[in-house]
C-alpha cells in the first residue's frame, strides 16, 4: 500500500468527505469564515490596544501596518505563517509579564478586600472558615 503524509487541513478534508457527500465544502466554508472572524477580532482588538497607548491619531497608521502585514500573511507558505504566528502570540507574554508585575501591588490588595469579604459572609452565614 501507498501512503502519503497528509498535512491537518488535508486530513481534515479527507475526514469530512470519507462520511459527509460534499464535506470538503463544509470544511473550507467553516475555514474562511473562522479566519475571516480572526482577522477582523485580531484587527479590533490591536486598534483599540493601538488607540489607548498612542492615541486616536495613531489609529489610521496602524490599519495602514495591519493591512500591509496582512499581505505577507497570504502570500508566505502556511508553515511559515503559522511559525511567524505562534512566535507571535509567545511573545506577547512579555507585556503581559510585565502588567503583572507592574500590578501585583494592586492583585494583592484585591485578594486581601476579597478574603476579607468572603470571612465576613462567613461569619454572617454561622458558617465556621476553613
Amino acid at each position: 500500500a501507498c501512503w502519503k503524509t497528509l498535512s491537518c487541513a488535508t486530513m481534515t478534508l479527507q475526514a469530512f468527505n470519507s462520511t459527509l457527500p460534499g464535506g470538503s465544502y463544509i470544511v473550507a466554508v467553516g475555514l474562511v469564515l473562522f479566519a475571516l472572524s480572526t482577522v477582523i477580532a485580531w484587527a479590533y482588538y490591536g486598534e483599540k490596544c493601538f488607540e489607548y497607548l498612542f492615541g486616536e491619531r495613531a489609529v489610521i497608521a496602524y490599519r495602514v501596518l495591519y493591512t500591509l502585514i496582512v499581505i505577507p500573511g497570504v502570500a508566505l507558505k502556511m508553515e511559515t505563517v503559522w511559525n511567524v504566528a505562534d512566535i507571535m502570540n509567545g511573545l506577547m507574554v512579555i507585556p503581559n509579564l510585565i502588567a503583572l508585575l507592574g500590578l501585583s501591588g494592586v492583585i494583592v490588595a484585591e485578594t486581601k478586600v476579597f478574603l476579607n469579604l468572603v470571612k465576613s459572609e462567613e461569619k454572617l452565614a454561622g458558617k465556621t472558615a476553613v
